[in-house]
């Protein structure tokens, strides 16, 4: 079960710019690790103030995860 989908939907309702999301998902020993790019000008909306946002698509995808029994992490790949 890949969790693609989700995150790209999470991270798509959050910015301005929805086509520039680009979402990979790498296998690091057993845990899904999703790399997310986007447009320079909605880094800070997905970001979010104190990092609230990112961490709120994190928890979803977290949530999400465990239901598979896989261990995830989001991170955003800023330029």
């Amino acid at each position: 079960m890949s969790l693609k989908p989700l995150v790209q939907k999470l991270v798509e309702s959050v910015v301005d710019n929805p086509k520039a999301i680009k979402v990979e998902e790498e296998d690091d020993r057993g845990a899904a690790v999703f790399h997310v790019e986007c447009d320079p000008d909605d880094v800070g909306r997905v970001i979010g103030k104190n990092g609230r946002v990112v961490n709120c698509i994190r928890q979803v995808v977290s949530a999400a995860g465990a239901k598979a029994k896989i261990r995830t992490y989001v991170k955003i790949d800023s330029d």
